[in-house]
């Protein structure tokens, strides 16, 4: 498995309700292995967590059912992060 770090930067539009179902979907990642460090940045304006999946269309598959990004209200951004 590979890592990815996703970036969730919120717009200044974004919906507050859609902040505790994201953090949902991180514990569920986390409950499934999939996590490996997640959190909010200190000025408030989003966050990121970092991920393992097989592959970029995984990790995007993944992405994509996390509220933040179906929301619509967060830029998300997902890169291959080759942390040693």
């Amino acid at each position: 498995m590979k890592r990815y770090l996703v970036l969730a930067m919120r717009r200044p539009d974004f919906d507050p309700a859609v902040v505790q179902p994201h953090l949902d979907f991180l514990e569920g990642l986390r409950g499934g292995g999939r996590l490996e460090l997640s959190g909010g940045f200190s000025d408030r304006s989003g966050g990121a967590y970092l991920m393992r999946a097989a592959d970029m269309d995984e990790a995007l598959s993944i992405v994509h059912q996390d509220p933040a990004y179906t929301s619509g209200g967060w830029d998300i951004t997902v890169h291959e992060w080759n942390a040693h």
